[in-house]
């Protein structure tokens, strides 16, 4: 596994240490104890134990306004200071792995991509978590050591400065048209994206040298860019006219603030990777861990909606109901992952990496 010096807050010789000589640590314990729990009954419990610990440290890759929120509303509500570490994904990967080495108990709770909690639960630091608003989630966002509780929409999207609403692409191969020859993006790590749609492609009768082709049309020309939010930065700034797979809620926040970009309506089938929340093995804080993950699959979801984000619980009307949607192919990127990584990076390789700054 990756490891990863001047990350942020390096372990230290005076870290408290997380070994637990091969037994339940005292966190796996808690968790086991609620895990059965119901209701208010689990609330109270929780709360009020959350309140004797005072503190949960987070780590997450939100972006930092929905981060900001959430923090706002969970230290609202409960009597509890959140110490927040935000950053990419896989940074927020390569830290846990660094402290969970070096036996420092960095951090209590972790939500952040699929992938990456794939690879903490493969490392055994995630711990089982159930209850009631777990089993409401999704079965592909039910997975072992982690929850999901949104889904990032893989979605085309556009500066409408520069396409009007009938240039827009209506279907995926739309993007391998040579009319958008160095004016459409693609971001550099979304592999799972690609092997979604190359999979669904596949089941839909294409062959292997169809689907190559319009993968290879699309990069064609293209400009890589590293990190959705900087994707759809430079996006509402005119750089590039399309965008192949940005999340839809980053174009969402950017509308709502009046940049001339849209993605609506959705080109379909819409790809959906899960973003989740796992509790640690060696948490400090337990029952904060605990109570924080039962709030944001249950508060926190109508916080998530707020921010434009797609919650893994669905309760009452379904503004997606009519839009095809198919997750990530998650056992093929547990067996497989570092192949496509491969097989996409080649693809890319056509195109022109663009610096965000």
């Amino acid at each position: 596994m990756l490891l990863l010096s001047g990350c942020g807050g390096s372990p230290t010789a005076t870290a408290p240490q997380a070994t637990t000589g091969g037994g339940p640590t005292a966190a796996e314990k808690l968790y086991a104890e609620v895990n059965g729990m119901t209701g208010q009954q689990r609330r109270d419990k929780l709360a009020s134990l959350a309140e004797k610990e005072g503190t949960l440290d987070l780590y997450t890759s939100m972006t930092s306004d929905v981060a900001d929120a959430v923090l706002k509303a969970f230290e609202g509500q409960f009597n509890v200071k959140v110490n927040l570490y935000r950053a990419g994904s896989e940074t927020v990967l390569q830290r846990v792995v660094q402290e969970q080495k070096a036996g420092y108990q960095g951090n209590d709770v972790v939500e952040t991509n699929a992938t990456e909690l794939f690879d903490l639960n493969s490392e055994g630091v995630l711990a089982d978590y159930d209850g009631e608003r777990r089993r409401m989630v999704p079965e592909v966002g039910r997975q072992q050591g982690w929850t999901a509780t949104r889904l990032n929409l893989f979605a085309p999207s556009w500066n409408t400065g520069l396409v009007t609403p009938e240039q827009a692409p209506k279907t995926w191969e739309d993007l391998a048209d040579p009319k958008w020859d160095g004016k459409l993006a693609l971001e550099i790590s979304d592999s799972d994206w690609y092997l979604t749609l190359y999979k669904y492609w596949e089941k839909q009768g294409k062959s292997d040298d169809e689907i190559n082709k319009i993968f290879e049309g699309m990069a064609s020309g293209a400009k890589i860019v590293k990190g959705h939010t900087v994707q759809g930065q430079l996006l509402s700034a005119g750089q590039f006219s399309v965008a192949a797979s940005n999340y839809s809620y980053i174009v969402e926040q950017a509308k709502a603030k009046g940049a001339p970009v849209d993605y609506l309506p959705f080109v379909q089938p819409v790809i959906a990777r899960p973003n989740g929340v796992g509790l640690m093995k060696t948490a400090k804080h337990p029952a904060t861990a605990m109570l924080f993950t039962d709030w944001l699959l249950q508060e926190g979801q109508a916080l998530l909606v707020k921010q434009g984000l797609t919650p893994a619980i669905v309760e009452g009307d379904d503004p997606l109901k009519d839009v095809e949607i198919i997750p990530i192919d998650v056992e093929e990127l547990t067996k497989n992952g570092d192949e496509w990584n491969k097989r996409y990076d080649q693809v890319i390789s056509n195109g022109e990496q663009v610096d965000g700054n």
